[in-house]
């Protein structure tokens, strides 16, 4: 147990991952060591961030927690702070089955840990991070919160209503960003397409990427969480334009029939989606589309499956995942469906999605082979160096294995060949 140092480990989502960084810069301002999910957690206090989405995640925070509890109980540690969205929702639950606990912060009140600690927060720093990433890329935030009402989600019962962050404050943290060495920004929010809309009355992210892009430093913006209803159509002509923007969408559609868009409350129509899906490919040529889908919805069907297999095997999503409906508490699927369908179901109908997604990301992968990409070096391994193309985020999306021919530095970027192709991965080799 090492006096004076405190472990975070972090669950769940890239916006949890920048409370984390926010947090540990202001204990490393406070006098603290700190090191971010640990191999071997040899700290006096951990503090665990929680994610609260789904049954999985939920699992997985839970059993965290206590297996922290059982280092305490061997007197492993002196201290555990659990925050973020498991805690916001179950603050009183948890207190109750968890007392070993010391002290409960919700997604949004984690300033008060550091007062708890008998340490002041410095407000002067509160755009800065101790990255937990690689330094040349950053999740860059922008709001919190959502307004959308989808029958399945528990994202607005716990973070609260759509709250955009000031576009100057977005753009000074990019700044202070950037002389630190960061390079590619990952621009993230629960409902990224929504930014704006309650601070300055109409949706500015076109505006707000074009003034990312402006920033010297920046190399590669990439825009994650996309919702398709009333999509801003300008931030196409941003894509098309700029050429810091990648050429990459994370854009869920959940599932595609109009009945199961409906029972999802998803505000649009499938025909519409199919339009968007066409004009976002038109105004921007070479964007790869990264999606994501849920299977065994309440009232999902056979058909309504089926009718989500053709959709994915015309549309041919470059990137794709897949989850399983999980009932949440709360939320309108909880109030108004039963949640019928067996757990083996959902899960062979994932299976059966993902198979298909595998074949269709191998052929869009093998028509890239002897084509000349630029790739950032992420890491470097035994046998390869490790990296990633536009159309490739950090942690869900696939690599780059380029050959050990010539040193690369990690964090710069280079132009290779790709040589073969996986499902999910590409070859390649230096030019």
């Amino acid at each position: 147990m090492v006096k004076n140092k405190i472990d975070i480990v972090t669950l769940g989502c890239s916006k949890n991952l920048v409370d984390s960084e926010l947090l540990m810069r202001q204990l490393m301002a406070n006098g603290y060591s700190v090191e971010h999910d640990p191999q071997n957690p040899k700290g006096e206090i951990v503090i665990i961030n929680t994610c609260g989405f789904i049954g999985d995640a939920k699992e997985e925070s839970i059993n965290t927690i206590l297996s922290f509890v059982e280092a305490k109980k061997r007197k492993k540690l002196k201290k555990i702070f659990v925050m973020g969205c498991l805690s916001e929702r179950y603050r009183q639950e948890l207190m109750e089955e968890i007392p070993e606990v010391d002290r409960f912060y919700g997604k949004f009140d984690w300033k008060k840990l550091i007062a708890d600690l008998g340490k002041s927060y410095r407000h002067d720093l509160r755009l800065e991070r101790t990255l937990a990433t690689p330094p040349h890329y950053a999740y860059l935030k922008i709001s919190e919160g959502c307004d959308r009402t989808c029958s399945y989600c528990s994202i607005p019962l716990i973070t609260g209503k759509h709250k955009s962050r000031p576009m100057e404050e977005v753009e000074d943290e990019v700044r202070l960003l950037v002389d630190k060495g960061v390079k590619e920004f990952q621009l993230i929010a629960q409902d990224l397409t929504s930014y704006g809309i309650d601070r300055y009355k109409k949706t500015m992210l076109p505006e707000l990427v074009e003034k990312i892009a402006g920033i010297e430093g920046v190399e590669w913006i990439r825009l994650h969480y996309a919702y398709p209803a009333h999509f801003p159509m300008d931030l196409l002509r941003v894509m098309r334009e700029c050429d810091k923007v990648c050429k990459y969408l994370d854009i869920a559609l959940q599932h595609i029939g109009d009945r199961m868009l409906k029972m999802m409350r998803r505000n649009i129509t499938k025909q519409e989606t199919i339009e968007l899906i066409q004009r976002i490919r038109e105004e921007v040529p070479g964007i790869h589309l990264r999606t994501t889908m849920m299977v065994g919805h309440p009232g999902e069907t056979e058909e309504d499956f089926d009718e989500l297999l053709e959709f994915v095997e015309q549309t041919r999503f470059e990137r794709l995942g897949a989850f399983p409906y999980s009932h949440e508490e709360g939320t309108y699927a909880d109030k108004h469906y039963a949640d019928t369908i067996p757990p083996e179901i959902k899960q062979k109908r994932m299976d059966k999605l993902m198979s298909l997604q595998e074949g269709i990301a191998l052929s869009i992968n093998e028509a890239k082979i002897g084509e000349t990409l630029k790739v950032i070096i992420d890491r470097e391994e035994t046998d390869y160096f490790i990296g990633r193309t536009e159309f490739d985020s950090p942690e869900v999306d696939q690599e780059v294995l380029i050959e050990k021919s010539k040193p690369l530095e990690i964090g710069a970027f280079y132009d290779v060949i790709i040589t073969s192709a996986l499902p999910f991965d590409l070859m390649a080799k230096t030019k």
